[in-house]
C-alpha cells in the first residue's frame, strides 16, 4: 500500500509525492527528487528534522540528542527514520529552495460557471479535469491565476476540498474597479481557459486534536469552506468546531445554507456570523469578532485557532488574545491583502 504525502515548507511552497508501504520517509522523498537537507542518516543529527501536522507514523530510531521527549510529544520527526502508516503531511521550517524544491506547476483549467452568492462576492467555478490528473493541495492553501485576457495575477483561497474531478472553486470579492471583478461582470463566459499556479501558501488545516475555532473576515471564509468541506467528509474530527464569519454589512454574509449543512454532517459544529455595520433589523451578534469570544473558556482550555482576512482583522483578534492574557491556543493565521484593482 502507498500513502500520499505532502512536505510545506517556511516559503509557503507545497510538494506531494507518494511514499510505499513501510518505505523509509527520506528514502521516498529523495527518490521523487526533493532533496532534504540530511548527515548521519541514522538518526543522530537532527539535519533533517521536520514536524507531522497530520497523519499517522512510526519511526525507528531517535537519538535524545536529536530529539528531546518535548519534541516526539510536539510530532516533530527525522524523515530518516520515519515510516508513514497513512496518508499525511509533514512542514520544514526552511524555504523549499534548500531541497531543489520545484516551483508550484502551472495548471489550466476551464470555467464552467460563475455563481453570485451576494451583492459583493462571486463564486468561480473552474473545471481543471481534462488533463486527468488530480490536483493536490491542503485545504486552506491558494492558487494564483492569471486573470483572462490580461497580464494580471490574483490570488484566492480554494473553497473546496481536493477532489479526483477537480473541481475547484473561488470566492471572490467583487471590487467597483476590479481586475478580476471587472472581467467576472463584462466577459466571462463557460469554457474561458484560466490558467493558475499552485498549491501555494502555509495557512492550512493541521493535524486536529484540540477544539478548533475557525475565524474567517470576509472573502476568508473561502479558506475555512475547504477546511470544513474536508472535515464534513471525514464525518467529523473528534473536536468541537466553531466558525466566526465577520463582514461588514449583513448583505455581504454568503453560503450561508452550505455553512448550516455542516451542522449535519459534522458532530459538534457551530457558526457565529458577526457584522460590524448592521442595519437595525439585524438580531444577530454585531460589532467585530473577537468581542464575541469566551475568554473564561479560552484560558481554561487548549485550541486552535486559523484566521484567515485583512490585515487590520487577524491584528485585532491577535491584540484581543494578548489583552486577555490568553495563551493555551496555537494560532495560524493568513493576512491577504485585498487588491483595489
Amino acid at each position: 500500500m502507498s500513502h500520499k504525502v505532502a512536505f510545506s515548507f517556511a516559503d509557503g511552497k507545497t510538494l506531494f509525492f507518494p511514499v510505499q508501504g513501510n518505505e523509509i520517509l527520506l528514502d521516498a522523498a529523495l527518490r521523487n527528487g526533493i532533496n532534504i537537507p540530511l548527515d548521519c542518516r541514522e538518526g543522530v543529527c537532527g539535519t533533517c528534522m521536520g514536524r507531522c501536522e497530520s497523519g499517522r507514523y512510526e519511526m525507528d530510531y531517535v537519538d535524545e540528542e536529536a530529539l528531546s521527549a518535548q519534541d516526539i510529544e510536539q510530532r516533530k520527526i527525522l524523515t530518516c527514520q520515519t515510516r508513514v502508516k497513512s496518508d499525511a503531511s509533514f512542514y520544514f521550517d526552511f524555504d523549499s529552495s534548500l531541497c531543489s524544491a520545484a516551483r508550484p506547476a502551472e495548471q489550466r483549467g476551464v470555467v464552467s460557471h460563475v455563481e453570485q452568492v451576494s451583492p459583493t462576492t462571486a463564486i468561480l467555478h473552474v473545471d481543471a479535469g481534462r488533463d486527468g490528473q488530480q490536483l493536490d493541495f491542503l485545504p486552506g492553501q491558494y492558487a494564483r491565476l492569471l486573470v483572462p485576457g490580461t497580464d494580471s495575477k490574483r490570488s484566492y483561497s480554494f473553497a473546496n476540498r481536493p477532489n479526483a474531478q477537480n473541481r475547484l472553486q473561488f470566492l471572490i470579492r467583487l471590487l467597483p474597479d476590479g481586475v478580476m471583478s471587472n472581467y467576472i461582470r463584462e466577459r466571462c463566459q463557460e469554457g474561458d481557459e484560466i490558467r493558475f499556479e499552485a498549491p501555494l501558501g502555509a495557512f492550512y488545516m493541521r493535524h486536529i486534536e484540540r477544539p478548533l475555532l475557525l475565524v474567517a473576515g470576509g472573502t476568508g471564509l473561502s479558506a475555512f469552506l475547504g477546511m470544513l468541506d474536508e472535515i464534513a467528509e471525514r464525518g467529523g474530527c473528534g473536536q468541537p468546531v466553531h466558525l466566526y464569519y465577520g463582514v461588514r454589512q449583513a448583505a455581504d454574509l454568503c453560503e450561508l445554507e452550505r455553512i448550516q449543512g455542516y451542522a449535519e454532517r459534522i458532530p459538534g459544529f457551530s457558526f457565529t456570523p458577526v457584522i460590524s455595520d448592521a442595519d437595525p433589523d439585524w438580531n444577530g451578534q454585531r460589532g467585530y469578532v473577537a468581542e464575541h469570544f469566551d475568554a473564561a473558556a479560552l484560558r481554561e482550555l487548549p485550541f486552535d485557532m486559523y484566521l484567515c482576512g485583512p490585515p487590520p482583522m487577524v491584528e485585532s483578534v491577535k491584540d484581543w488574545l494578548a489583552s486577555n492574557a490568553i495563551d493555551s491556543g496555537r494560532l495560524y493565521f493568513e493576512k491577504f491583502t485585498e487588491s483595489n484593482t
